[in-house]
């Protein structure tokens, strides 16, 4: 099959806060499309605030997929495990003949979709886990640095979970995460970018965490903590459950907690616009101007009506 015939699905990339979610569900009502939501922390169930995740309010009657999908005392939900859930869902809204729409942030797990990659199942090694679990997440960063230096440059560097699974691979292995298998492509993308300049994207990513905080997020956690989440897990998933659960547990100040937390989320952002720069693909806009919508609607317009 000639890659003018593979079916046609979106891709709404970019890093936080830029408004991924209002363009998908805005192309979504547009073009008669479903989301399936691309992002490693909101397939957790409970796990609302913290991760951005979309409310049923925000998202208008549009069907999401892969939302709530997991649960986060397990925290096992992985790129193999998105990957197919997400082939699955789009299989699904393709035979009612709609266009699937893949937006986040989390952009190994995007581009293992769109670009069909497939990756080497390695096996939990309890042994290597305990053995690393010991080691400063800082000791662990410097190990990978040195063992696998393309995944040290796009993994969040306070993840000790993530972390220690890298490190599981290129040792199990002796192969770096992404030297994956690059198969045939199964669709055609449309990728649509969102981003603003470093200042604005920096002071609305501040705002957002004022408001996340005033909206209930330390209670989110409290409440993951109390129905059986650990601490180290949560911890684990890094960003607003890693440094609020150090807070409640006393680690850190509430301020202390705000100031890192803030901190790590920009550095966060910072990464993500590493990662979705190397796909010359991707067509960028700004969503301050007011035109970015519709110039993505004309996108999206144009490139369902190419021929098939």
């Amino acid at each position: 099959m000639s890659s003018q015939q593979l079916p046609k699905i979106l891709a709404i990339v970019g890093p936080t806060a830029t408004g991924k979610s209002d363009l998908a569900v805005f192309l979504a009502k547009k073009f008669k499309g479903e989301v399936i939501s691309a992002d490693s922390r909101q397939v957790y169930k409970g796990m609302d605030l913290g991760s951005g995740k979309i409310t049923k309010k925000e998202m208008q009657g549009v069907k999401h997929h892969l939302l709530d999908v997991a649960d986060p005392k397990i925290a096992s939900y992985n790129v193999t495990k998105f990957k197919k859930a997400s082939e699955k869902a789009i299989s699904e809204i393709l035979k009612k003949g709609k266009v699937p729409i893949i937006c986040g942030g989390t952009g190994f797990w995007i581009d293992a979709l769109c670009q069909n990659q497939s990756f080497s199942e390695v096996a939990p090694n309890k042994a290597l886990r305990l053995k690393l679990s010991q080691q400063s997440t800082e000791k662990l960063f410097v190990m990978l640095s040195k063992l696998d230096p393309k995944r040290a440059k796009n993994i969040d560097p306070k993840n000790k979970r993530r972390l220690i699974r890298a490190l599981e691979i290129i040792k199990a292995t002796k192969k770096s995460a992404y030297s994956n298998l690059q198969n045939p492509p199964k669709y055609q993308t449309l990728y649509i970018g969102l981003d603003m300049p470093t200042e604005k994207l920096m002071q609305k990513i501040s705002k957002r965490l004022d408001l996340r905080l005033k909206k209930g997020m330390i209670a989110e956690v409290k409440r993951l903590h109390k129905n059986g989440v650990s601490w180290k897990t949560l911890e684990n998933f890094g960003l607003e459950y890693r440094f609020v659960a150090e807070s409640l547990q006393g680690k850190i100040s509430k301020e202390q907690m705000k100031e890192l937390l803030l901190i790590a989320v920009k550095k966060y952002a910072k990464r993500q616009r590493t990662w979705f720069k190397r796909n010359k693909e991707i067509n960028w806009l700004d969503p301050n101007k007011k035109s970015s919508f519709l110039k993505a609607a004309l996108k999206t317009k144009n490139f369902l009506k190419e021929a098939v």
